[in-house]
């Protein structure tokens, strides 16, 4: 089965630092862009960063400079590096990927995925 499955949510004060990891499993074949969404209660979810299979990375303007998004393809693994963090960061975090892979039945599948969210809160 494949899936995305995220750790790293957490409580922290205003100013300070978390890593959020986006690890994809089971019998995937290639692995696309990546990248990680945020959704604040009673708000739409939003792009925060995303970053190609090449490396090239995006940022929404409001945490360029705080945060950073890498990858590690070996592992089938997205980062984001969250530094200097506000309230307004506030939200659960979701990973999005796009993967391929051969069912048991040997049918290519490629499609996007979303983790399960992870909650950050920041407060004061």
């Amino acid at each position: 089965q494949v899936q995305l499955v995220e750790s790293g949510g957490a409580l922290v004060q205003a100013g300070g630092s978390l890593r959020l990891s986006c690890a994809a499993s089971g019998s995937i074949f290639t692995v696309g862009g990546m990248g990680w969404y945020r959704q604040a209660p009673g708000k739409q979810r939003e792009l925060v960063a995303d970053i190609t299979s090449g490396g090239r990375t995006n940022y929404v303007d409001s945490v360029k400079g705080r945060f950073t998004i890498s990858r590690d393809n070996a592992k089938n693994t997205v980062y984001l590096q969250m530094n200097s963090l506000k309230t307004e960061d506030t939200a659960v975090y979701y990973c999005n990927a796009d993967l391929a892979y051969y069912s048991t039945t040997g049918v290519y599948t490629r499609r996007d995925y979303w983790g399960q969210g992870t909650q950050v809160t920041v407060s004061s």
